[in-house]
């Protein structure tokens, strides 16, 4: 926990290690957009790995819920307030709500069968949203805060509405300028950094409570459960709505951020990549999720942006021929050849390291304990 709120505050001034004016400034990470997406997807992939991580049901599905929370916000911001405390409060009961009905169908199979069922469930979901609802979700185009909307407590009083809380936009941000290095603080973060530890709080004390045991118990034999007199599926689908509650307070947070909605959210793709986040930074384990999510995050954010240009200036040092050589090697990787290295990463940490990123640090930790001791 001390951990992951020191990475939260401090976190403007961890994700920029460089001057402005040095040429390594473009790996910064500290503006308020990534921030937030770092914290936010953090959450979406902490409430995964409480139904995958302690029960070992694998739902390709969970981007449904992130979507349904996004809706839910975003009506709350239409018709009762631009506050985005009942907008988050609505995302996790409707998001919550709709899980307990994917969850009691789905539950009914275990295995690839309960995966294919929530697959299922997320694509008609996203279906209905990009053309059956159109009237509720927009469609195609999605919903935003106009200035024709006219909720119950305030309203937008010119082009597109904001979020705020308490009068205070999301959006509002203060710079502090130490030499060379510039570092932005950013409301909007904060307060999707602070629902990120009461997230990962809560999902210290499910993990560490007999509930969670329980859990634990539903991944290593069901079948002795049973014979205890246990029922199982009353815990899997606890853990079920809980992970959907999780995903729709991520959701209402993107809508708190930009108050943009589109059924994209929902797309088969968006469940893809929270199973990535949670295996790759460590299924089963606390920080691993986050870590997962903050590692293809900054992938997707900084590696990508990486160009030709770029390379031929970090290899001008090397003669013409050699430099043309490095970058036409490299090129590949990054730019928009970044899946190709987040695949090859992953591969590599299921192959290698199981237990995800959290096992690599695991074993470097024991290693310099075991140098220590030696000396």
């Amino acid at each position: 926990m001390l951990v992951v709120t020191v990475l939260v505050v401090f976190a403007p001034f961890i994700l920029n290690p460089f001057p402005e004016t040095s040429a390594l400034a473009q790996f910064n990470a500290g503006y308020p957009d990534l921030m937030q997406r770092f914290v936010i997807f953090g959450i979406f992939a902490i409430g995964f790995n409480i139904l995958f991580g302690l029960t070992g049901y694998l739902s390709f599905g969970h981007a449904a819920f992130l979507g349904v929370g996004s809706y839910a916000a975003i009506w709350s911001m239409k018709l009762i307030t631009l506050n985005v405390i009942p907008g988050i409060l609505f995302a996790i009961i409707v998001a919550g709500l709709f899980s307990l009905v994917v969850g009691f169908i789905s539950l009914r199979r275990s295995g690839i069968y309960f995966s294919i069922l929530t697959l299922a469930f997320a694509q008609m979901s996203y279906a209905l949203a990009y053309s059956v609802l159109t009237p509720i979700t927009g469609g195609e185009t999605g919903l935003q805060i106009k200035n024709t909307d006219t909720p119950l407590f305030g309203g937008p009083e010119s082009g597109i509405g904001r979020a705020n809380l308490f009068g205070a936009e999301m959006g509002n941000s203060t710079e502090l300028e130490l030499g060379n290095w510039l570092f932005t603080f950013n409301l909007g973060y904060y307060i999707a950094g602070a629902a990120l530890l009461l997230a990962f709080y809560l999902s210290i004390r499910i993990f560490r409570s007999p509930f969670g045991i329980m859990l634990r118990a539903v991944k290593s034999n069901q079948q002795r459960m049973n014979y205890t007199g246990l029922m199982p599926k009353r815990y899997t689908l606890s853990a079920f709505v809980i992970s959907g509650m999780f995903a729709g307070l991520a959701g209402g947070l993107m809508v708190a951020m930009d108050t943009q909605v589109g059924p994209e959210r929902m797309f088969w793709t968006a469940s893809g990549e929270v199973v990535i986040m949670t295996i790759l930074g460590g299924a089963g384990t606390l920080l691993g999720p986050v870590l997962g999510a903050g590692f293809i995050k900054y992938m997707e954010n900084i590696i990508s942006k990486i160009n030709k240009d770029i390379l031929h200036q970090w290899f001008a040092f090397l003669p013409d021929g050699m430099e043309d050589v490095m970058v036409a090697v490299v090129y590949p990787f990054i730019g928009k050849g970044w899946h190709l290295t987040l695949g090859i990463m992953f591969m590599l940490v299921v192959i290698f390291l199981p237990g995800g990123l959290v096992e690599g640090g695991q074993r470097i930790a024991a290693k310099f304990r075991r140098n220590k001791t030696q000396d």
